[in-house]
C-alpha cells in the first residue's frame, strides 16, 4: 500500500528545480519492465545519492544505466533507520515557494518517482496543463517485489496478524 500524490511544491512547470533529500544510503536497480533486481545497491557516487539537499534536475540525465532504464527517477530507496517507529524519509524544498515537505513514515523504503511518463498533458485545475517532470511523487512503501526476494523486508501477513503503517506528510515554510 502507498500514496501516489504528485508534488511541486512551486507550482510552476517541472520539479527539476526542486532540492531533495533522502535518509536512504541504498536503494534497490531495477532490471527491465522496473523490477527490482534483488541487490541492495549504495548509492555514493551514484546519481542516486540524495543524502544532503540535492537539486533533482542536477543529475536526472547523467549517463547511468538505472536512469536510462527509467527514464529518470523511479526507484526504492532503503530507508537509513534503527529499530521501529517513525523516521525522516525525505525533505522536499520548492526554492522559488519557501515551501518545505517533509515526509516522516514507519515503513522501509520510499520510491521517488521524477514524473517521467505523462506522455500526454493532463489539464488540472483552472485549466493549467500538467505534463512531463510537472510533479513527483515521494512513495512510502514496502520494496517491490518483496514476496520474491528473501532480503527485503516481508511483506507476508499470516492470519491473525494486523497490518500497520504510518505516513506524515508535513508542511511548512524554509526559514528565511
Amino acid at each position: 500500500l502507498t500514496h501516489h500524490g504528485y508534488f511541486n511544491l512551486d507550482g510552476g512547470n517541472d520539479i527539476l528545480g526542486h532540492h531533495l533529500t533522502l535518509h536512504a544510503s541504498r536503494f534497490t536497480p531495477v532490471r527491465a519492465g522496473f523490477i527490482p533486481t534483488g541487490e541492495l545497491r549504495g548509492v555514493a557516487g551514484t546519481p542516486m545519492d540524495f543524502r544532503t539537499a540535492t537539486q533533482i534536475g542536477a543529475r536526472i540525465d547523467a549517463l547511468d544505466d538505472q536512469l536510462a532504464l527509467a527514464g529518470g527517477y523511479d526507484h526504492n530507496w532503503v530507508l537509513d533507520r534503527e529499530g521501529e517507529g517513525m523516521v525522516l524519509a525525505a525533505t522536499l524544498l520548492g526554492p522559488l515557494s519557501g515551501r518545505v515537505l517533509e515526509v516522516l513514515t514507519t515503513e522501509p523504503g520510499l520510491q521517488f518517482f521524477s514524473g517521467n511518463f505523462p506522455d500526454e498533458p493532463i489539464l488540472g485545475k483552472r485549466g493549467k496543463v500538467y505534463g512531463f517532470r510537472s510533479g513527483l511523487c515521494l512513495e512510502t512503501q514496502h520494496f517491490p517485489d518483496s514476496p520474491n526476494h528473501p532480503t527485503f523486508p516481508s511483506t507476508v501477513l499470516r492470519p491473525g496478524e494486523r497490518y500497520r503503517s504510518s505516513t506524515t506528510y508535513r508542511f511548512s515554510l524554509a526559514e528565511p
